[in-house]
């Protein structure tokens, strides 16, 4: 390990750490000596970082102090193209183009050897896009989700036959073949999902009464609860 690795790893350890920890635990995590830790504090003390402490006492990182960034491992960097690459076959344009920028900024600034590791990369997401008529909501479902806004829908049911519905929306799921907007329904009192391609038209209405993330806990809860050995799967199936 670099010098510049094992500094960074030691701001990784003491990020995780909301109490002070003793230079000798410190030592053993980085696998250098007290002497080498105390070099390495001081270190990172000289280049800006925060860390209060002292020999015998134990050393914490202070907020206000940003890791620089990019400095990212092999399996990072897959997983960052990995998830773009999956954002650029499958969302909708605005994310589409968003992840296709994404992977650009990050490319430019990585050093040499890791951005020609990020143009090499062997994982490969298969082409598939949505249906036009779903990808045209997508970014108009994504910012009620953001600002907490009621959604009016004219949905069409399994059946066929047209339903107008308004909706507090808090989660859009993506599945190989559909989108799925999770939402708490105004008329059933209860969840239901709304596969996007069977919105015929929509208005954006007020916030809603109740804060979008306790909305999506006491959905997962209802998930584990009614479905909990298929929880997964039944989330694809429209209820309404």
């Amino acid at each position: 390990m670099s010098r510049a690795e094992r500094l960074l790893t030691l701001l990784e350890t003491l990020r995780r750490h909301r109490y002070p920890v003793r230079g000798a635990e410190l030592a053993r995590q980085a696998g250098v000596s007290l002497r080498t830790l105390y070099r390495d504090i001081a270190s990172l003390q000289a280049q800006g970082a925060h860390i209060d402490g002292s020999p015998g006492v134990g050393y914490l990182l202070r907020p206000g102090f940003v890791l620089p960034p990019l400095m990212l491992t092999e399996e990072e960097i897959e997983a960052l193209v990995l998830g773009s690459r999956w954002v650029s076959r499958h969302a909708d344009a605005d994310l589409q183009d968003a992840a296709d920028a994404l992977l650009a900024k990050i490319e430019a600034v990585l050093p040499a050897g890791l951005r020609q590791q990020m143009a090499s990369n062997g994982l490969v997401v298969p082409t598939g896009k949505l249906a036009h008529g779903t990808q045209q909501h997508l970014p108009q479902f994504r910012k009620a989700i953001r600002a907490q806004l009621r959604l009016t829908l004219v949905y069409e049911d399994v059946a066929g036959s047209g339903t107008e519905r308004t909706v507090w929306p808090f989660a859009l799921a993506y599945f190989d073949n559909s989108l799925v907007l999770a939402a708490w329904c105004e008329l059933r009192q209860d969840y239901r999902h709304f596969r996007t391609d069977r919105v015929r038209s929509f208005t954006l209405g007020e916030p809603y009464a109740r804060p979008r993330r306790a909305l999506l806990t006491e959905w997962q809860q209802m998930i584990n609860e009614r479905y909990p050995q298929q929880a997964e799967s039944r989330q694809t199936t429209d209820t309404n």
